[in-house]
């Protein structure tokens, strides 16, 4: 098929939900189809870019940073995309788009059908429903309520990776035909002999709602000797460096920034560590813990959100902002490095079975192919 993807986060910029549709496009292509992706500019990123077989357009457009993007920003991409677009679909007859995002990039997928009647499935990744995130688009989202309500309407599939987003379309649309495919990743990509114990690793997008607050008060008192490093940025970041430098604790604590995706030395902080640990309060499907049971960690995460539907029965569960369940369950894994072995393992196994590109990509094929 010929496969028009759309999304205004692809790597370099962007968090867990661009490297989603990196893996997809990659696994599209390796099987056997034309896949052209549309998304945003950035510094001086090509315009015109060929990435693992996939044919990569980077619209011009107002971005400032590569972790977070912002409404005006996303307008900017909206008005300079849609010509291109028109372009695109003008000089290839696509079979379907697949669009990554139901804000902005769903709402430029409706203007192209209107205009072109190009088919259209909608994959969201968390933000972009009502509901989801506290932090993020809550005055957007009432004002642009009757248009997100047009254009999920509007699409032939909404998809969703995990059960408890689906949910959260259902409420505010619930005559949407919503399927479930879960994010996938690629195994096989780390080196499990450079464990080091008691070695923990973070990494996040930094809004409150992420909950590493709890983690770090979590700390408050504990003498056993963890390495721990937090990587990532976002608005909350100050605000964590300074109740880490309140924390009485004999762990060592790094804070990294961004570290881009295609770089070593995030590959090598999964390697080193032993434990991985996620204790957000509202996750959709997030691929840091699909990385995390890649490399083989022993992970410590949040049940009855997101979190649950990815790790299953492999990981220690805490509820959400809990610092003493979290405390608990870093010294019952400090104590015990048999469980953190065995924990990831299992991890492993499951990501094996259930959430490997080819599994994964095979699933959206069989909605494409319903949808043509």
């Amino acid at each position: 098929m010929r496969i028009l993807l759309l999304s205004y986060e692809f790597p370099p910029i962007g968090g867990g939900g661009a490297r989603v549709v990196v893996g997809l496009a990659k696994e599209l292509v390796d099987l056997g189809h034309d896949v052209d992706l549309v998304t945003m500019g950035f510094r001086d990123l090509p315009r015109n870019d060929k990435v693992d077989g996939v044919n990569v357009y980077r619209i011009p457009c107002l971005r400032l940073q590569e972790s977070i993007c912002r409404p005006p920003e996303m307008a900017t991409y909206l008005i300079a995309a849609l010509p291109v677009l028109l372009h695109l679909t003008k000089r290839t007859q696509y079979d379907i788009n697949h669009t990554h995002f139901i804000f902005p990039d769903a709402l430029l997928a409706y203007m192209l059908r209107k205009l072109t009647g190009l088919p259209y499935i909608v994959t969201a990744h968390g933000s972009d429903v009502p509901g989801y995130n506290p932090n993020r688009f809550i005055h957007l989202h009432k004002v642009l309520k009757p248009i997100w309500r047009l254009v999920v309407g509007s699409a032939e599939r909404i998809v969703s990776p995990s059960n408890s987003l689906a949910n959260l379309i259902a409420q505010q649309k619930p005559s949407t035909p919503v399927e479930v495919i879960p994010n996938g990743i690629s195994v096989n990509q780390y080196d499990f002999s450079k464990r080091e114990q008691n070695r923990i690793l973070i990494v996040s997008r930094f809004f409150e709602r992420k909950g590493v607050q709890y983690f770090l008060k979590a700390l408050d008192g504990l003498n056993i000797p963890f390495k721990i490093d937090i990587v990532g940025t976002g608005p909350y970041l100050p605000t964590l460096k300074k109740i880490a430098n309140t924390v009485k604790t004999s762990a060592e604590i790094e804070f990294h920034g961004w570290i881009d995706q295609k770089t070593p030395k995030l590959r090598e902080l999964y390697e080193e560590a032993s434990i991985f640990v996620m204790t957000s309060e509202s996750e959709n499907f997030p691929m840091v813990l699909l990385e995390a049971m890649a490399a083989r960690l022993a992970i410590i995460t949040t049940k009855s959100t997101g979190c649950e539907e990815v790790v299953g029965d492999t990981a220690l569960l805490v509820a959400p902002k809990d610092a003493e369940a979290i405390q608990a369950a870093l010294i019952k894994l400090a104590g015990n490095p048999d469980l953190s072995d065995q924990l990831g393992k299992d991890a492993y196994s499951r990501v094996v079975q259930n959430f490997e590109w080819p599994v994964v990509a095979e699933q959206y094929v069989q909605v494409y192919r319903r949808v043509v």
